[in-house]
């Protein structure tokens, strides 16, 4: 007979999977329509023109140009101006 138990995993030792938040894509860089540029949990950076928002906040460029971040009343927006040639 063993005279130790058989090792078990610890009920507290588990970790979710990260939800990779974050910018995808930075002021200055040019995005195309589609383009995810944030994934975020709520409304931190609201969307200007050229960008919407999805159901789960995530904001995403509907026209194709460089991404440009603001701030109006406090308040941080992120757009996607067209590119300028």
């Amino acid at each position: 007979m063993a005279h130790i138990k058989a090792g078990g995993v610890a009920k507290t030792n588990k970790d979710s999977v990260s939800k990779r938040l974050g910018v995808k894509i930075y002021g200055g860089q040019r995005a195309i329509a589609g383009n995810i540029i944030i994934r975020q949990k709520g409304t931190k950076v609201y969307p200007g023109t050229g960008v919407e928002k999805g159901k789960d906040y995530t904001l995403f460029a509907v026209t194709t140009g460089v991404v440009s971040f603001h701030q109006k009343r406090g308040k941080q927006y992120v757009s996607v101006l067209p590119a300028t040639m």
